[in-house]
């Protein structure tokens, strides 16, 4: 499973989640991401190594350098490598973490009701597998 590429790790049956990760890919023409469902074989082993809950996905999780980061940290160090404007959105990395983290939790807990969920995880076309962890 080590590859030099970062890793996210989202909640495979959630909308916004996977919306997400379209979105990433979208914006990804180097290949700087791969990707797993937290609820996958790879995504459960990757939360296990870094000690982190294998059963609440309430989480965007970010794997880089060796170390796991969540919550609003995740979506900023993400933002951080798109290209374009969206990487300034890592200023906010100055607003106090209990903040952010509260701002991120609120849509978190909301994301079900709000964007819907799907019955299984995501399954990638062809084309986009190779972005993925079996």
């Amino acid at each position: 499973m080590e590859t030099t590429r970062s890793i996210v790790l989202f909640d495979g049956v959630c909308n916004l989640c996977n919306g997400a990760v379209q979105f990433i890919i979208n914006r990804d023409p180097e290949g700087r991401f791969s990707f797993a469902s937290l609820q996958s074989a790879a995504g459960q082993a990757q939360l296990r190594q870094f000690g982190l809950s294998t059963d609440a996905f309430e989480t965007f999780v970010l794997v880089e350098g060796g170390k796991a980061y969540t919550r609003s940290t995740a979506a900023l160090r993400i933002a951080r490598q798109l290209p374009g404007a969206w990487r300034f959105l890592y200023g906010l990395i100055l607003v106090p973490r209990p903040v952010r983290d509260w701002a991120y939790g609120l849509v978190a807990r909301n994301r079900y009701r709000l964007f819907g969920r799907r019955d299984s995880c995501m399954i990638p076309t062809p084309e986009l597998k190779a972005k993925f962890l079996e």
